[in-house]
C-alpha cells in the first residue's frame, strides 16, 4: 500500500470480522470492565489504521497481530494506572462525609461550656449525669439522691435556661430540648 493510513472499508471490515471476539478478549484483560474494554479495542483499531503495513503481512488472518496489539495496549494501560494514585469515582465523593471544621466545632464546645457554667449547680449536676455520663433518669436519681421527676424536672428547666443562654443557638437548641425531653422520657420508662 502506498497510502500511510489503512482504507476506512478495511478498517470497517477488520472491525465487523475480529470486533467482536477482540472485545471479549479485551473484557477479560480488564476483569470485566467494560468501558475499559471498548476504549483499549479503540486504541487497537487506532494503531491498525495507523500501520497499513500490517495488512501487507505474509499471515492469511490479522487476528493474531490485532489481539497482540490489544494484549501489549491493555498492559500498558494497566501499569500506568498502578503508577498514578487511584481514581475516584464521584459516587465515592458523594457519599463520604463532608469534613467539619474543627474550628467551628471548638468555639461552639466553648460556648455550650460557658453556658453550662451559668446553671445552678443543681441543673448542671443533672446534666452532667444524663448527657455526659450517658445516665438514664432513674440512675441519674440514684446517683444525686433525688426523685426522677426531679431529675426530669430540672433537666428540662436546665435545657431551656441554655437555649436562652445561647442565643445563636436558638433553633438548635430548641430541637435539642425537645430530643432531649424524648430521650428523657424514653429512658424514664
Amino acid at each position: 500500500m502506498t497510502t500511510t493510513t489503512t482504507d476506512e472499508r478495511a478498517l470497517a471490515e477488520l472491525q465487523r470480522e475480529h470486533g467482536p471476539a477482540l472485545f471479549h478478549f479485551l473484557l477479560g484483560l480488564t476483569f470485566g470492565d467494560r468501558q475499559r474494554a471498548e476504549d483499549l479495542l479503540q486504541e487497537t483499531l487506532v494503531r491498525a489504521w495507523l500501520h497499513p503495513e500490517a495488512f501487507d503481512a505474509p499471515y492469511e488472518s490479522m487476528r493474531p497481530w490485532l489481539f497482540t496489539v490489544a494484549r501489549r495496549l491493555a498492559i500498558d494501560a494497566r501499569r500506568s494506572r498502578q503508577a498514578r494514585p487511584a481514581e475516584v469515582s464521584d459516587m465515592v465523593l458523594e457519599s463520604s462525609p463532608a469534613q467539619e471544621d474543627t474550628a467551628d466545632s471548638a468555639v461552639h464546645a466553648l460556648d455550650v461550656r460557658e453556658a453550662v457554667r451559668t446553671l445552678s449547680p443543681e441543673h448542671r449536676a443533672v446534666l452532667v449525669q444524663i448527657y455526659f455520663r450517658g445516665l438514664s433518669v432513674g440512675e441519674t436519681a440514684q446517683v444525686l439522691g433525688i426523685p426522677p421527676g426531679t431529675v426530669k424536672s430540672r433537666s428540662y428547666y436546665a435545657l431551656r435556661l441554655l437555649s436562652r443562654s445561647l442565643p445563636g443557638y436558638s433553633s438548635r437548641s430548641s430541637t435539642l430540648s425537645s430530643a432531649s425531653r424524648e430521650t428523657v422520657s424514653a429512658t424514664s420508662t
